[in-house]
């Protein structure tokens, strides 16, 4: 029997057994992360040097870029060297920093994309008041709001979690410290308050994604009115890929913490933890990348002819 107290680390749950298929995970979590470093990298760099795209959509797309980066440097690094070093530790410390660190960022990216919602409703269905309502103090604010409230999420989990006495011993079944299997090592009743708190950020998270969904059927009904065809095709251009991006995120993270225990094992955990966390950082940026004309246009632009005169 041990507590959290004794603790001193935590075993992970490697992604294979075999040196080959260790090396194999390692370059291939390699590839997707110089990808998400790129593709999250360029779209910031562009937003921040472009002043076409100082406008409240490309600054809240600025802020998802970032906390995109942060979520995948949470995991992604700590399990490459895990398989590159045929390792599965990680102190206890770090796992404490890893929890938070990645509820602070999932957190902060689900209260973006509900504000971002809000920003094409009103683009969209309220265009005359569009600068009165979202202004540049107003973003500002909206965003503050939403690194805060996931600040404020992350804390509360954390503490909360390695509160407990763990007295199941030191083995997540996750290839990152996750709260849900954290929990699985704890001994006493007082689990049951984390349950508690994790069930109010569903519902919390839910109430956001009613307002994210009466959003985009006000949106496409107002775009639906629009007579031109090139007036559809601009709304819908600038609303898919973030209703995009919004469907990946609370899909792979629904199936992740809503599926039946019944069909949970090990191999599927890994498997569902990956989609969630791995994949939308990843994929966000190509997402945006390819729906978006004026983000493309403008990095073709800023990068492809920067040194290039043009006549």
């Amino acid at each position: 029997m041990s507590n959290s107290s004794s603790i001193t680390q935590f075993l992970l749950l490697a992604f294979a057994d075999t040196r080959e298929l260790q090396l194999l995970h390692f370059w291939l979590f390699l590839g997707i992360y110089l990808a998400a470093l790129l593709g999250n990298g360029l779209i910031i760099t562009t937003i921040a040097c472009d002043h076409h795209l100082h406008t409240p959509m490309y600054f809240f797309l600025l802020n998802l870029s970032i906390l995109d980066l942060g979520s995948i440097s949470t995991t992604v690094p700590k399990t490459m060297a895990n398989s590159l070093w045929n390792i599965r530790t990680i102190s206890y410390t770090g796992c404490v920093a890893q929890v938070f660190l990645y509820v602070f960022f999932i957190s902060a990216e689900y209260w973006l994309l509900t504000v971002m919602s809000y920003d094409r409703y009103v683009a969209i269905c309220k265009p005359l008041h569009y600068g009165t309502l979202l202004g540049s103090r107003a973003c500002v604010h909206m965003a503050a709001a939403a690194w805060g409230a996931g600040f404020l999420t992350a804390l509360l989990h954390t503490a909360n979690t390695f509160s407990l006495s763990l007295c199941q011993g030191n083995a997540v079944d996750q290839f990152f410290c996750e709260i849900p299997q954290i929990l699985k090592l704890s001994c006493s009743d007082f689990y049951l308050r984390e349950v508690g708190l994790l069930v109010v950020s569903v519902f919390v998270a839910f109430v956001c994604f009613v307002f994210i969904v009466v959003s985009y059927v006000q949106i496409f009904r107002s775009v639906l009115r629009i007579p031109s065809e090139q007036g559809r095709h601009k709304a819908f251009s600038t609303c898919l890929p973030h209703l995009a991006v919004v469907s990946l995120f609370i899909s792979t993270g629904a199936f992740a913490y809503l599926k039946p225990s019944s069909v949970s094992s090990p191999s599927l955990d890994i498997v569902v933890s990956f989609l969630y966390s791995v994949v939308p950082p990843a994929l966000n940026p190509l997402i945006y990348s390819l729906r978006n004309q004026q983000l493309k246009d403008a990095v073709t632009q800023d990068y492809l002819f920067h040194d290039f005169p043009r006549h």
